[in-house]
């Protein structure tokens, strides 16, 4: 939930910062800082709480000149959201400044030992003490075999935070900035995404690609245990066991344009009316109306394999489950084939009974879940076969999965999900096709689901048209304090997404409910100050929903 980014190079750094930081606002923060570095190695820190403009208002009053610095959007996890909290923060006598993202499990541990040695504390975050740990690396001389040349300042800091690094127990994400090597930052990573941006003369760094767009187009994914240091003109990545590796290098796909409003007051509604043509790409190219089928490319499954699928496990968080909850419904209807939705957050830590013709699938728009990669790779670790479904070319999830399905969406930069759900919700329609027709699901159904496959943009596009309808419907109702959203079958995932975003984005609280599980608890709150949401398109349980929708005015 937090954002990272990085500079070293030619131009003033806190500009770049910004700018990152502002395309990284999806992730949610609660404060915001920048860390930088002048010739001479003196760094100059901002931290504000609240909005990211705050931070670029007092930046604007009093400027940090330098061309090396990094910068931070904090979720608070440990310490509450105060500009002490925030980062970045800085070990010693500011030897080592600091951004982080991740859980550190044993910081309490090395704390105490820390403080016992003298080391002083500023912050309640777990990311001070990686602060003091590599100061207290560097000024114990962890220097091994590979600092082969003393003198050389980017190999002795590599060998510290390596041995710093070994110390600690959890995840992590972080840039390193060096008070007596101030055109050098060290990148690491073990479960928290990092980037790199490359360039000839300057080099970025980012836990998002997005926030690289238009500033090259040229990035480096690295890996779990890798390190990298980056200075104006090279980068050298190393692994923690295999030492120096090489990086490959690939074409950032997002444009500037990606990541630009387009006249839009901000990203969300921006994603919102960009749906029929994230549709049209999570459909392009994979549909044949021929074999009345769907096709993937990326699946890496044999035809034996394929016909072997006897059970189907869903795994998500957040959104994503609720577009998995959905792909239940699809996939069992039109396959037959038996699915269980599984939060990650629980898998991963379960021992499920699951059998060789079982089939995995890790639902993620950022393809950086930490608790969605933790159950992929449970689930490979017991010898499951482990597919992707993700927005992110080149994530982690991606990356570890035995194949996958891209969602081709764009970049989705606004802080809820909008586009990427419906494409999650369309891509495993087109599984449900695609395992459907394998097995006993007909030609002519084949051919009229993918009709109506068709006709969903120009749907989507014309419910997209009331939105004034929607505006007026808001203003009515905004002063409540609680709602409902409820639906029936293919609705019920749809009822859970909405209550999810309002109250994501509304902080109001909300709940989901099957329309008819209202009447076994949820309906002793409703009166008539509860706004309640009901999905009704035309079905079969039409008539039952309208029914509930009478049991909830008759309250008021």
């Amino acid at each position: 939930m937090c954002g990272i980014v990085g500079y070293v190079g030619h131009r003033e750094a806190s500009d770049f910062l910004l700018e990152g930081l502002r395309r990284l606002e999806y992730r949610g923060y609660d404060s915001a800082g920048v860390a930088v570095a002048d010739q001479t190695g003196h760094v100059s820190i901002c931290k504000t709480t609240g909005r990211i403009e705050r931070l670029a208002s007092a930046l604007a009053s009093t400027p940090l000149p330098g061309t090396v610095g990094i910068g931070h959007t904090r979720w608070a996890t440990h310490g509450p959201p105060t500009e002490g909290n925030a980062h970045p923060h800085v070990g010693g006598d500011r030897v080592v400044t600091i951004c982080h993202n991740g859980v550190i499990e044993n910081f309490q541990e090395l704390k105490s030992r820390l403080e016992s040695e003298g080391y002083v504390f500023q912050s309640a975050t777990d990311t001070e003490v990686i602060a003091h740990l590599v100061t207290e690396c560097l000024e114990k001389g962890h220097v091994g075999d590979e600092a082969s040349n003393p003198g050389e300042a980017p190999a002795s800091l590599v060998v510290a935070v390596k041995a710093a690094l070994s110390q600690l127990r959890g995840t992590y994400g972080l840039v390193l900035m060096f008070r007596d090597y101030p055109g050098v930052i060290i990148a690491a990573r073990l479960g928290s995404p990092l980037v790199l941006g490359i360039s000839d003369d300057e080099h970025f760094i980012a836990s998002d690609a997005s926030a690289l767009a238009g500033f090259t187009d040229k990035i480096v994914y690295l890996s779990d245990h890798q390190i990298a240091v980056v200075m104006a003109d090279s980068v050298q990545v190393t692994h923690r066991d295999l030492g120096e590796v090489r990086h490959s290098v690939e074409s950032l796909q997002i444009g500037s344009m990606d990541v630009d409003l387009g006249g839009f007051s901000h990203y969300m509604l921006k994603e919102i009316f960009e749906q029929p043509e994230s549709l049209k790409n999570a459909m392009r190219g994979r549909l044949c109306e021929d074999d009345a089928t769907a096709k993937f490319g990326g699946l890496n499954l044999t035809p034996q394999q394929l016909g072997g699928v006897n059970r189907i496990i869903l795994t998500a968080c957040g959104t994503s489950w609720h577009a998995a909850l959905l792909g239940e419904y699809l996939i069992e209807e039109f396959a037959r084939i038996p699915v269980e939705v599984e939060y990650a957050s629980e898998l991963r830590y379960r021992n499920p009974p699951v059998d060789p013709g079982t089939l995995v699938f890790a639902i993620s728009q950022s393809g950086e879940t930490a608790d969605t990669l933790g159950a992929i790779r449970e689930m490979k670790r017991k010898g499951h076969r482990t597919l992707a479904i993700c927005n992110v070319v080149g994530s982690s999830i991606a990356q570890e999965a035995d194949g996958g399905v891209y969602l081709h969406a764009g970049p989705e930069i606004g802080v809820a999900s909008t586009k990427a759900y419906t494409s999650q919700c369309m891509v495993l329609a087109l599984l449900a096709l695609y395992f459907g027709r394998m097995r006993h699901l007909s030609f002519d159904a084949g051919i009229r689901i993918i009709d109506a496959f068709h006709a969903l943009p120009s749907k989507v596009r014309a419910a997209l048209q009331t939105d004034e309808e929607c505006k007026r419907i808001a203003a009515k109702y905004c002063n409540a304090n609680n709602f409902l959203y409820l639906g029936r079958q293919y609705n019920f995932p749809t009822a859970l997404e909405g209550a999810l975003k309002l109250k994501e984005i509304s902080y109001i609280h909300a709940e989901g409910y099957p329309a008819a599980e209202m009447k076994h608890g949820p309906i002793a709150l409703v009166d008539e100050s509860t706004p309640s949401v009901f999905i009704v398109p035309q079905g079969f349980v039409y008539e039952k929903v309208m029914s509930n929708i009478e049991e909830v005015k008759a309250r008021g």
